[in-house]
């Protein structure tokens, strides 16, 4: 949790100073061997399947346009409005796990999304 507030602070200014998408992608350039260099000294399986690799995959497609949209979001946002709004996606795995792969809805959860969306509504203002 803080090395995300710490990266959200870092893009921010990063993304004041370069062209955001660059910025973005300068990220990744560094995030990525970091990723590889954890699998290799972890005792994670380098075994990959079809399925997994395309739903990786996939998965990484939507983590890049999720980036670049915060980072062109922070070029000219608020930091803690467009923080905010970028932290809603467990919001969105929220429904789509519940309406798309069968999970419960219970009262305690919907609450939770609610209070999730009077949060950002709070602090957009």
């Amino acid at each position: 949790m803080v090395t995300w507030g710490i990266w959200v602070v870092l893009g921010n200014a990063a993304s004041e100073t370069i062209d955001p998408r660059t910025a973005a992608a300068i990220s990744y350039l560094v995030a990525g061997p970091l990723a590889l260099g954890f699998i290799l000294v972890s005792d994670a399986s380098l075994a990959i399947t079809a399925k997994g690799g395309l739903l990786a995959g996939t998965a990484g497609l939507f983590t890049g346009i999720g980036l670049i949209s915060m980072y062109v979001g922070l070029s000219g946002g608020s930091t803690a409005i467009v923080s905010t709004l970028g932290a809603m996606y467990f919001v969105i795995a929220a429904i789509i796990g519940m309406v798309v792969l069968g999970d419960e809805v219970t009262i305690t959860r919907l609450a939770g999304i609610a209070f999730a969306v009077i949060g950002v509504v709070l602090v957009t203002r």
